[in-house]
């Protein structure tokens, strides 16, 4: 069967392919402890998934404007211009279903063949794809260990050229949980606007965050009118079904947005946008509590590892992924993923899967119980021990 050239150029999620291995040794009778999707655990909040019901008995159970419901849209912006200090009209959101619909368009309205992308290395593996879907260079700019899984500001400046249109940034990180500082931000908000390039910043882990205060790089001068901010409700409110996200972006772009949404999905789902206006609006003790149970998991994982002869886990500032370095182990990392669901019945992922800078390292999801992840923890001890 022939396909288009271009499918060739598209990737993939090496999270679900693992996830389906998973599964089908489940089928066989192997006991498998998950910690190779990033989805977290907890239930949708229960204020938010009365707000749905009560929005299908009230109606909105049809087409909605591409763009998102007015109301939701005014409750997004003033969000934004509270947690991130700059000023939002409407007219500058666009809601998606989920957040990935963003990172497709902007670098579809935004970036032509031949244009490159900077995209953090090792990283979600989406990036990559799109901006080669798109027939666009994609440079990758290494996300390293040793300045706690942050780039260096010479890598960046190395990697622009003349051709750069967009520079992706994503803080705090999948699947390092690394996080930028102030200092990287306000760097990165000069280059940007001397070199004239644009950033789309994946805030999608913005609220689980574990010290300090989340920075956006669209709160720095001259930086709102380049900025194409991506955020959505599936990790921080547990609503990863529920495919909900937004942009914010100059109104230019929100309109170029909202053009492939038509051409794409018509629109997003009218009673989920009402439940996330409610996430919003509501009590956020829900999320509190999930964000402390992250952090408890976060210190497990990471000290269970570190006892581990041969791994070395930094601990992550954001997110729910540890990136533990295990070049000392026997073998290469994604022939040690692979023992590891196999044989101690463990699915994570090989660093790998996020990027050539992954190589030697592993991504573990600590969006499952502790008592699953002191038991994962026990079975690779145990893998590692038979080398």
């Amino acid at each position: 069967m022939k396909f288009a050239e271009r499918m060739n150029r598209l990737g993939t999620e090496s999270a679900f392919e693992v996830f389906a291995r998973a599964k089908e040794l489940e089928a066989q009778g192997k006991s498998v402890v998950h910690l190779e999707i990033g989805q977290p655990d907890f239930p949708t909040p229960v204020n938010i998934c009365n707000a749905a019901f009560q929005a299908m008995k009230d109606g909105y159970t049809g087409y909605a404007p591409a763009a998102g419901i007015l109301e939701f849209r005014e409750v997004i912006a003033q969000q934004i211009a509270q947690t991130r200090g700059v000023r939002v009209h409407p007219d500058e959101v666009a809601v998606t279903p989920g957040a990935k619909p963003i990172l497709f368009f902007t670098i579809l309205a935004l970036v032509d063949a031949g244009d490159e992308v900077i995209y953090p290395n090792p990283g979600f593996p989406i990036y990559e794809s799109v901006i080669r879907f798109a027939g666009a260079k994609a440079v990758p700019l290494p996300l390293l260990e040793e300045v706690d899984f942050r780039f260096r500001m010479d890598d960046l400046i190395d990697a622009i050229s003349d051709r750069t249109q967009l520079l992706i940034l994503n803080s705090p990180q999948n699947p390092t949980g690394g996080l930028l500082t102030a200092e990287d931000l306000e760097e990165i908000a000069y280059l940007a606007n001397k070199h004239n390039f644009y950033v789309l910043s994946d805030e999608i882990y913005s609220r689980i965050l574990y010290e300090g205060k989340h920075q956006s790089i669209i709160s720095f001068p001259g930086m709102k009118e380049r900025t194409i901010l991506l955020d959505g409700h599936s990790k921080t409110y547990a609503m990863t079904g529920w495919r909900l996200g937004y942009s914010i972006a100059p109104q230019p772009i929100t309109e170029q947005i909202v053009r492939l949404m038509i051409n794409s999905n018509s629109c997003t789902c009218s009673f989920t946008q009402i439940a996330g206006m409610e996430a919003l609006l509501g009590s956020q003790d829900a999320v509190d509590r999930m964000v402390a149970e992250f952090r408890q998991r976060r210190d497990a994982i990471v000290n269970g590892l570190n006892a581990i002869a041969g791994i070395d886990c930094l601990k992550p500032t954001g997110a729910f992924y540890v990136f533990p370095n295990v070049t000392k182990l026997s073998l290469p990392c994604d022939a040690f993923a692979n023992y590891l669901l196999t044989e101690a019945g463990v699915a994570v992922l090989s660093g790998t899967a996020f990027g050539e800078f992954g190589k030697g390292y592993l991504r573990l999801s600590y969006a499952n119980s502790l008592e699953n992840i002191q038991e994962a923890l026990k079975r690779i001890q145990i893998a590692v021990d038979k080398l």
